[in-house]
Formats: C-alpha cells, sequence, structure tokens
C-alpha cells in the first residue's frame, strides 16, 4: 500500500523528491500519512478535496483484496 500511495502522489506533484509515506500499524488499521512539499499541498488535496478522496478510494480498494483497513493522512 505504501508504494501505491508514492507512485500516485509523485506523478501528482511537481517535486517528486519530497514526497515521504510513513507506514504505522496499530491493531485495527495500517495508517499511511503522506508528506509532500508545502507548495504541492494543493496538487495532492485537489478542488474540495477530490483528489485526497480518490488517492484514499483506490487504495482502500486495494487493501479490500488483503481485507484490510488503511486510512491515508495527508500530513503538512
Amino acid at each position: 500500500m505504501k508504494e501505491l500511495v508514492e507512485v500516485i502522489a509523485k506523478s501528482l506533484v511537481d517535486y517528486p523528491d519530497e514526497v515521504q509515506v510513513t507506514e504505522t500499524e496499530n491493531d485495527k488499521a495500517v495508517v499511511l500519512e503522506l508528506k509532500v512539499a508545502q507548495s504541492d499541498m494543493g496538487k495532492v488535496i485537489g478542488k474540495q478535496g477530490r483528489i485526497a478522496k480518490a488517492i484514499r478510494t483506490v487504495v482502500k480498494a486495494a487493501a479490500s483484496k488483503e481485507d484490510r483497513k488503511v486510512i491515508v493522512e495527508i500530513m503538512q
């Protein structure tokens, strides 16, 4: 899942070298924290959060094959 989020985020931003995805796992879910350059935040979130929602939907669909719950958080 981590690699999937990285690939999607790097294709959207102007500074792909600054994309960082950290994965933490707790008892209920896997949490993926996405960090990008400040100037790229709008590109990752999109108008009214549409791109962020699309990223979460794709990751959720991929995680459903493995019966895991994955949460994608976009950090500043």
